[in-house]
């Protein structure tokens, strides 16, 4: 009796250490890390929000249609075709506007455009937007140019140097900026004249109208650390410089051996004051970081998991328009 007992008692004491052992393993946390599709539709959801969407007749000619912000958009509907041949009926037209940081931050749309060395540096933005006319779900084509009206208290005001910038999306889904019409500086597509800037477009897609940022300081290139199991696959890397609101610089290549995001052309000017945001989704909200930095030469700045919070896009947007 005394051994069975004693076998009993043992049985016992293993089966409490072997649940132990599962509830410390329970205890352990799984990282678990956004997918690229999760990303990806978490900044599509922010573009679907931002859309504004106009019907109007292809047979009443010229039409003039305001956005939310007060651009007008003004095309003739005499222009528009399909697969060649003018159509009639009525038009859905889809447009994009943005002005601010925080929008171009959580629709993935920074103001990054090619220098005519290919190198590609911070713009400086009057509005970027995106037009696309459709009829029953088909794309039309777009046979003559049509207006933009932009205010220009929109982005602090009219600046002479805005020229006329077309968005060119690569194979990440990531958009940069290249100059219309650059081999013909007079041909600037847009012009300022009283508070409104007048830009003209000759198809749809996405268009900008933008400056190069000009800096003096000598420039240098930066890299950037993220939370392990982030890449450029599931995560974003912006730099908003400290008292520019209408541009959004970011970090478009990732090196997979060192880890880390790079500004690797050199664009960067040592001393500029700036905040480094990295951004990505969790449980379909999104994951963030912001960090104050001065840029000194051939930097490298680190960004934890201890430095994320959770938010949903409007927080977000807010949190980075506040930004210096």
């Amino acid at each position: 009796m005394k051994n069975l007992k004693h076998i009993l008692g043992t049985l016992f004491v293993t089966a409490i250490l072997f649940t132990s052992c599962d509830e410390k393993n329970d205890d352990v946390d799984i990282i678990v890390r956004a997918t690229a599709d999760e990303y990806n539709n978490l900044q599509d959801e922010a573009i679907e929000g931002l859309t504004q969407n106009f019907l109007f007749n292809a047979e009443d000619g010229w039409v003039t249609l305001t956005s939310e912000n007060g651009v007008s958009i003004s095309l003739n509907g005499d222009c528009l075709t399909l697969n060649g041949n003018a159509i009639t009926g009525q038009v859905d037209l889809e447009f994009v506007e943005l002005f601010d940081k925080g929008n171009m931050l959580v629709t993935n749309k920074p103001t990054m455009g090619f220098t005519p060395d290919g190198d590609k540096a911070l713009l400086l933005t009057g509005g970027e937007f995106f037009i696309n006319a459709t009829q029953n779900g088909i794309n039309l084509e777009l046979g003559c140019n049509m207006q933009l009206g932009i205010p220009t208290n929109l982005t602090g005001g009219a600046d002479n140097d805005m020229t006329l910038w077309e968005g060119t999306i690569d194979e990440n889904g990531n958009l940069a900026w290249e100059e219309d019409d650059k081999d013909n500086p007079a041909q600037r597509g847009v012009f300022a004249e009283g508070n409104e800037y007048y830009a003209f477009l000759g198809d749809f897609g996405w268009s900008n109208v933008d400056r190069f940022y000009n800096d003096p300081r000598e420039k240098t290139t930066i890299l950037v650390g993220v939370p392990e199991g982030y890449d450029k696959t599931n995560c974003s890397v912006f730099l908003s410089y400290d008292g520019e609101d209408s541009g959004l610089a970011n970090l478009d290549t990732y090196n997979v051996d060192s880890g880390l995001f790079s500004e690797h052309y050199g664009q960067i000017p040592i001393g500029l004051e700036c905040h480094v945001i990295f951004v990505t989704e969790e449980a379909g909200d999104w994951k963030y970081a912001v960090q104050a930095a001065t840029i000194v030469e051939n930097g490298i700045i680190t960004i934890t998991d201890n430095e994320t919070s959770i938010v949903t896009q409007a927080q977000l947007t807010s949190i980075i328009n506040a930004l210096p």
